[in-house]
């Protein structure tokens, strides 16, 4: 995964793994009553499935070929703005006709965009940990699920 001088390279793989991990790393820490630093990990799991849905994205429709001003949005892939990388994914109009057919999806997916990383600044409580990981787990309209459809 590395390439040295503090670079690391990942592929869709590597970021689909890192999503479930955090997941896992999510439920550990909300089971430890550590709610901060499980809010903050699951955030990352939808990060990190974000941005293999990007890579997703790119290989299916080779846009960094056809769209000159997508290739530099992609600079934007660095950022931890979940709205911001649904967009990159391609899945901002995919997700409207979901959210309008699926309103606990909606509810969810609403909840799951506010994150950012600058929470791990921030105190969370038990509620906020628990909703987070909700939305991103909860079956069968949980957030991590519609993603991996598209990773």
């Amino acid at each position: 995964m590395g390439l040295g001088s503090g670079t690391v390279a990942v592929n869709r793989r590597d970021l689909q793994q890192l999503a479930e991990e955090r997941i896992l790393d999510t439920k550990a820490l909300l089971d430890a009553g550590r709610w901060s630093g499980a809010y903050y990990l699951a955030g990352y799991a939808a990060e990190y499935a974000l941005k293999s849905c990007i890579l997703h994205h790119i290989e299916k429709t080779g846009m960094i070929f056809q769209d000159r001003k997508y290739l530099k949005d992609l600079g934007d892939s660095w950022t931890h703005q979940l709205d911001r990388l649904l967009d990159l994914a391609g899945l901002t109009a995919v997700l409207g006709p979901a959210t309008g057919a699926n309103p606990v999806l909606h509810s969810y997916w609403s909840f799951v965009k506010d994150w950012n990383e600058r929470s791990r600044y921030e105190p969370k409580t038990e509620v906020q940990a628990r909703a987070l990981y909700e939305a991103l787990t909860q079956e069968p309209d949980r957030v991590l699920r519609w993603l991996r459809t598209y990773w």
